[in-house]
């Protein structure tokens, strides 16, 4: 059994991250795994290399060990553009210019992950891609391709449960998902997560309810790539008193200044409802 806490250094680590950390090691002890570590670093506009030193020092700090080395995204990019490639040769993606003002412009309406493109380029070949285009799946043909049932085993505090994945409501509410991001260039977070939960032969994935919606697009990629899929174990939230969920970018309270401040690891697992 190989699991995996794989966080973005954008920001510091709060107790939503201590959460989904520790029910990582959690679950790992508990089927006698291994719990890994991986850095998603693949935001080149707000990774940052003090974020990631601090999760390193937070982690230790709560007691958690991790085999080394740990796979950094981004010192593998050659990784994902192989994986492009690959897809480009079947014609499961095309480039694209689009802003986000053409998206609105176009009539497209919400889903999964904001707006869901309405296919204003999808009939441009990979041959016209320029320096900056993104690069999108193409979804529909990515449906007709697979003739196999979709499927994912989930996991939750209520049970478990085998969910079929519905190839209509992909393409209504998630669209064709962006691969490689405008501008950038780095890799989007369905591919790199994906593709390194194959490579690292990750057999649960065990991360927050917020990600749920995302596992049905995550399951299609691994489809099409003839990837392994492994269980799904969404955990409850962390949240603050208005029920909201704490994020990075709200600048939710760090588990440094916790630690600053003379709390223990066993302090922050009270404050997170997890007994020892």
């Amino acid at each position: 059994m190989i699991t995996r806490f794989a966080p973005s250094p954008t920001g510091p680590l709060h107790l939503g991250h201590a959460l989904s950390a520790l029910t990582v090691w959690d679950v790992a002890a508990h089927f006698g795994g291994t719990a890994l570590l991986r850095i998603e670093d693949t935001d080149s506009t707000r990774a940052r290399p003090q974020f990631e030193e601090a999760i390193y020092q937070d982690l230790t700090w709560l007691g958690l060990t991790w085999p080394l080395p740990v796979r950094r995204q981004s010192d593998h990019y050659a990784d994902y553009q192989v994986v492009i490639e690959q897809l480009a040769e079947r014609g499961l993606v095309y480039p694209c210019s689009c802003t986000r003002r053409d998206i609105q412009n176009a009539g497209a309406k919400p889903g999964v992950e904001g707006l869901v493109y309405p296919g204003i380029c999808r009939s441009r070949p990979m041959s016209d891609a320029k320096p900056g285009d993104a690069i999108r799946l193409n979804l529909q043909v990515a449906v007709s391709q697979i003739q196999t049932e979709m499927t994912f085993v989930a996991h939750s505090d209520d049970g478990s449960s085998t969910i079929e994945v519905d190839p209509n409501t992909l393409l209504s509410r998630v669209g064709d998902t962006v691969l490689i991001r405008k501008n950038t260039g780095d890799p989007a977070y369905h591919l790199a997560c994906v593709h390194d939960d194959a490579l690292q032969k990750v057999t649960h994935v065990v991360r927050g309810m917020d990600l749920w919606e995302q596992t049905p697009i995550q399951v299609l990629l691994q489809t099409l790539m003839g990837w392994p899929r492994p269980e799904y174990h969404h955990h409850r939230l962390i949240t603050d008193e208005n029920g909201k969920r704490l994020a990075k970018i709200d600048r939710s309270k760090a588990l440094s200044k916790y630690r600053a401040e003379g709390a223990s690891p066993s302090d922050i697992r009270r404050m997170i409802g997890m007994a020892e």
